[in-house]
C-alpha cells in the first residue's frame, strides 16, 4: 500500500492536537509536541520525511536487555525505532560483540515514541532510523535503570581534536565499526574526524570505510543511520556517500582552524509542525480520539 493511501486511513476519525485549543498547532515548536509523547502511534510502521525533519508512525521499543546489548538512558524514553532499526540492532549487537570480543554493546539514543524533533540534543534521530552506539563495551552484569542513567561512555579523541586518544582506542573499536558498516541496511556512520583519520591510517582502501563519515562530536559514540526501508514511500533518502574510502583531501579540512574552531552561529529557529510533512499531524493525533470527553 502506498504511503499516501495509508495516510488516508490514518486520518480517519482523528481530531486536532490538544494544543490547538490554546495556540495554532502549526506555530508550536514541534519538539514540544513530539517530545512529550509517551507511547507510539498505533499505525502502520512508516518513517515520514527526512532524518532531521520528520516523524515516525508505528514505532517499536527496543527491549532494555538482549543477548548482546543493554539500552542506556531509560529515563529519556528514546529507545524507539522503525522495525527495520530494531531488527538491525538485534543482529548487529551479536555481530559487533563477536567482531570486537566485547560481551555486547551499549545502545544510546534512538528515537522518541513518535519520532520527530527532540526536546534536547539531536537534530536528527527523527525517523526511527538512527541509533547511537557507545564506544564502551557492555559490562557482563546487567545494570539497573539508575545505573544506566548515570554511567558515562569514554572518549576516544585527544583533547586537541587532532588525533585519537591512544589510551582508550583499541582494535576492538575498529572491529565494531567495520561490523556495523558491513551491514547492507546501513547508509552511513558518523564518527569524530580523528576516528576516521585513525581508521584511514590502519584500514585505508577498505570498501567499508566509505560509510564512515566524519562529523562534529561523536567522541563517545558512533551514530548509525539506516537507509529508508523498502516500500517506505514517505521516507526521504539521504544522498549516497561519496565514492572512495574518504581518506582524501576532504578529510584534511576537518583538521583546519576553520573546522576545529568554527565561528559561533545563532541556533536555527525551532521546527514547527507546519514545517514537518503533513502526515506528521496524523502521527500526533493517532489514538487521541480515545481521550474525547
Amino acid at each position: 500500500m502506498k504511503g499516501l493511501e495509508r495516510l488516508g486511513q490514518w486520518t480517519a476519525g482523528v481530531f486536532l492536537v490538544a494544543l490547538c485549543s490554546v495556540a495554532k498547532a502549526e506555530d508550536v515548536p514541534a519538539k514540544q509536541l513530539f517530545g512529550h509523547a509517551t507511547h507510539a502511534a498505533a499505525l502502520v510502521p512508516e518513517p515520514i520525511g527526512y532524518y532531521s525533519k520528520g516523524c515516525l508512525a508505528g514505532a517499536q521499543a527496543l527491549p532494555a536487555d538482549g543477548p548482546h546489548w543493554q539500552a542506556m538512558r531509560p529515563s529519556r524514553n528514546r529507545n524507539w525505532g522503525h522495525p527495520a532499526l530494531i531488527s538491525f540492532l538485534e543482529r548487529f549487537a551479536s555481530a559487533g560483540a563477536q567482531a570486537s570480543g566485547w560481551p555486547g554493546l551499549l545502545i544510546g539514543d534512538m528515537a522518541q515514541p513518535r519520532g520527530g524533533p527532540m526536546l534536547t540534543g539531536h537534530a536528527s534521530h527523527q525517523l526511527g532510523l538512527d541509533a547511537d552506539i557507545w564506544f564502551r563495551p557492555m559490562p557482563v552484569e546487567r545494570m539497573t535503570p539508575s545505573e544506566r542513567d548515570k554511567l558515562s561512555s569514554v572518549s576516544l579523541v585527544r583533547a586537541d581534536r587532532l588525533d585519537i586518544e591512544h589510551g582508550t582506542w583499541t582494535p576492538a573499536h575498529a572491529a565494531v565499526l567495520q561490523a556495523a558498516a558491513s551491514d547492507a541496511a546501513v547508509q552511513r556512520i558518523f564518527v569524530n574526524p580523528a576516528i576516521k583519520k585513525a581508521l584511514c591510517a590502519s584500514e585505508k582502501g577498505a570498501a567499508w570505510l566509505r560509510k564512515i563519515r566524519p562529523e562534529y562530536g561523536h567522541d563517545y559514540h558512533f551514530h548509525v543511520r539506516l537507509h529508508c526501508p523498502p516500500g517506505a514511500t514517505l521516507c526521504e533518502a539521504q544522498d549516497p556517500t561519496p565514492e572512495g574510502d574518504g581518506c582524501d583531501a576532504s578529510l584534511d579540512w576537518w583538521f583546519t582552524q576553520e573546522a576545529l574552531h568554527p565561528k559561533p552561529a545563532l541556533p536555527p529557529a525551532p521546527l514547527t509542525l507546519a514545517k514537518l510533512p503533513p502526515a506528521c499531524v496524523a502521527v500526533l493525533n493517532a489514538g487521541m480520539e480515545k481521550r474525547r470527553p
